[in-house]
């Protein structure tokens, strides 16, 4: 009878620690590199529809600000994971970054230059181009190198008022967000000639891919495939319900307090869902390619944004 009552008493008092560091394990802090709105509507879904809670994880949004950046906050160990496009992580890594990419969403580049004179941005040599403060310029910036066009580069944090000013000459975009900011304005119209799409020229790279510091993901990589393959099920579930998932985002909007319009969320939102689809297959593959990896290193390295070899393995789980 005591070595039964011992051993019952010893199993609580094991179980105790074991239930309270398993909630911990469990949860993951995920800020998404940008504001509130459909880019991230995958993760939004997978939140709202309980995928997350399927693979045992407690999973709490936290979106970005203005002093505080998604890869900041990942290595201050305030958050677990984040949103990348490649050139950025190659970027990271660059800098003694180690990451991990857990599930890439795009397969394709976003990005494009866009003329606020109504000039082909390539007849622009020297212009004045607004571009972001924080990722996807990188691209641009070693692709305008490499094309000579030596563009005079505006960091901001507000593309659209340099625009609307007429205090550039053009500015980086993306397909899926300023570029419809843009048209709406009525400064210009829907016209490729005054457009440069990126992928349309030789320098299609992939853009978001869900990522983790490797110190984190070593630290639990069941948790970390659980978290990648619950989220690949939110835009899969996206991408046959987009109407449902537009509702969800805009009370992600709502919630974060961000200035936009069901329109262009619903535009946002179609856009990142065919970037999702590669060129060749047409399919949602989720994977990271290496030519796309070998091509942003190569074109990098000459622009001097970074200084090392990188290869893909160093992304790889």
């Amino acid at each position: 009878m005591n070595q039964r009552l011992t051993a019952i008493i010893l199993a609580i008092v094991l179980a105790l620690p074991l239930h309270s560091q398993s909630k911990k394990d469990n949860t993951i802090i995920f800020t998404p590199q940008w504001t509130a709105q459909a880019q991230f509507a995958g993760y939004y879904a997978a939140l709202e529809m309980g995928f997350y809670k399927d693979e045992g994880i407690d999973v709490i949004i936290e979106h970005p600000n203005a002093s505080s950046g998604a890869v900041d906050r990942m290595r201050k160990n305030q958050s677990q994971a984040t949103i990348l496009p490649v050139t950025q992580a190659i970027f990271a890594l660059d800098r003694g970054v180690k990451l991990v990419n857990l599930l890439q969403t795009s397969m394709n580049s976003s990005l494009m230059i866009v003329s606020r004179r109504g000039k082909n941005p390539l007849n622009q040599k020297g212009a004045k181009v607004a571009t972001f403060r924080a990722g996807y310029y990188q691209l641009a910036i070693a692709a305008a190198k490499e094309l000579g066009l030596d563009y005079e580069w505006l960091e901001t944090a507000g593309l659209l008022n340099l625009f609307i000013a007429g205090a550039v000459d053009a500015s980086i975009a993306m397909s899926y967000n300023e570029y419809y900011q843009f048209l709406q304005t009525g400064l210009i119209e829907r016209d490729e000639n005054i457009v440069f799409r990126f992928a349309d020229h030789g320098y299609n790279i992939q853009e978001d891919g869900l990522y983790m510091t490797r110190k984190e993901y070593d630290r639990n990589p069941g948790l970390a495939q659980r978290f990648a393959r619950a989220s690949q099920r939110g835009w899969e579930w996206v991408a046959y319900h987009p109407e449902e998932a537009l509702q969800i985002v805009m009370k992600q909007v709502k919630l974060n307090h961000e200035a936009t319009n069901p329109t262009l969320q619903r535009l946002m939102l179609q856009e990142i869902l065919d970037q999702m689809e590669s060129y060749e297959s047409g399919e949602r593959e989720y994977l990271l390619r290496e030519d796309m990896f070998n091509q942003a290193v190569q074109l990098m390295l000459k622009a001097g944004i970074i200084h090392h070899e990188h290869t893909i393995k160093e992304l790889l789980p």
